[in-house]
């Protein structure tokens, strides 16, 4: 086997925030203790955690790592933490992306002047954002860079959010899909593929505008599926539910890690970026939120219909050698074959309900990490 270390040492930095819901105990009904997990859970993890808009949920942020094993091993370890705290204060964490049980609108949102001001301009879009996500950053050269890349990961939005989805039940109800999460989202007025952009003047042209017109409060709430980080010198994958267990999210990472390379190589040789319409890349978005890994995929170029899966080997194909260098590949394909097998957390959730028809236990199966929604 070739030593891959210096290759390895040479790959860019990724990291991953993640959102959990806070349930009862009894009820497993969504509770506002986000301001006591967080306080509790800062003990061990300082500002890896912190509160989000709702007081139903609590994020974490991993250091920046350099391999699988490094940002998994920080991802449990933040689970962890966050599932300890939790428990202190009489609640439990739960990895999803929608609310499972409960009728808990209007969403209690957490305090502070920023999530006010998002209150104020976003209203009823506020009350009912009742999901978890999580975001990859993936470390970039420059921001005109950056824009360019984001370009060339438009087209394989659809196979990350059918391979992430891990929200079929909202609110007591199955809403026959596998990501929910990902249409609620789309009620947002800067949601779902970001537009393609000749440079990074177009870019910021098109944040202004935006924010002049208040469609943003500011450059933080730009909730595109690929954005440009505000604070970091990343760029940010954000189409993810927010996965079942640890390891997930670090496939998930590694995917956008090696997709993220090999975009950046053909940016700088000068090779032409796929660009799909619009329209049939947002549709293509809503089949994959529908239907996930187990339905019929859609080609965001032509529209034709296909098994969602026949997709991944495409996507092995385009990121293969950037795998290679980082000595990843052997570990993406024993996971993505795990999760062609068992099904992504919706097929999972999904298998737990009908056992009994209890969405008591599909809230209980993702808190003890049940085999049943564990990817093995």
């Amino acid at each position: 086997m070739a030593d891959t270390t210096g290759l390895r040492a040479s790959a860019p930095l990724m990291g991953v925030e993640e959102e959990y819901f806070l349930v009862d105990p009894v009820t497993r009904e969504v509770v506002p203790y986000a301001a006591e997990v967080v306080g509790r859970a800062a003990e061990d993890l300082g500002d890896l955690v912190s509160r989000e808009l709702g007081r139903y949920q609590v994020e974490t942020k991993t250091p920046p790592c350099r391999t699988f094993g490094e940002l998994h091993g920080e991802l449990r370890h933040l689970r962890e933490a966050v599932g300890g705290a939790a428990e202190a204060v009489g609640a439990r964490a739960v990895p999803v992306g929608a609310v499972v049980l409960g009728s808990p609108v209007p969403m209690p949102i957490s305090e502070g002047s920023r999530c006010e001001e998002q209150l104020r301009d976003y209203r009823g879009l506020v009350d009912e954002h009742l999901i978890c996500a999580t975001h990859v950053h993936v470390g970039v050269p420059d921001r005109e860079r950056a824009v360019l890349v984001s370009n060339h990961l438009r087209p394989w939005l659809p196979l990350l959010i059918a391979l992430s989805a891990n929200s079929p039940f909202f609110c007591g109800r199955d809403t026959g899909y596998a990501s929910w999460r990902h249409m609620m989202w789309q009620r947002w007025p800067v949601s779902g593929p970001p537009p393609y952009f000749r440079d990074h003047d177009e870019y910021e042209a098109l944040l202004e505008g935006l924010t002049v017109g208040r469609a943003l409060a500011d450059h933080r709430t730009l909730f595109w599926d690929v954005r440009l980080s505000s604070r970091y010198p990343t760029i940010e994958v954000r189409a993810a539910d927010v996965p079942v267990t640890a390891g997930e999210s670090a496939l998930l990472a590694v995917l956008v890690r090696a997709l993220t390379v090999t975009a950046l190589r053909d940016v700088e040789a000068g090779r032409p970026c796929p660009r799909p319409p619009a329209e049939l890349l947002r549709a293509a978005c809503w089949r994959a939120a529908r239907d996930g890994l187990r339905g019929r995929d859609m080609d965001p170029h032509t529209g034709r219909l296909s098994p969602a899966g026949d997709r991944v080997p495409s996507l092995l194909r385009r990121i293969g050698p950037a795998l290679e260098e980082t000595g990843d590949r052997e570990t993406v394909v024993a996971l993505l074959d795990r999760l062609a097998a068992t099904g992504t957390g919706a097929d999972r959730q999904r298998a737990v309900h009908a056992r009994r028809g209890s969405l008591v236990d599909v809230v209980d199966a993702l808190v003890t990490r049940d085999p049943a929604v564990e990817l093995r």
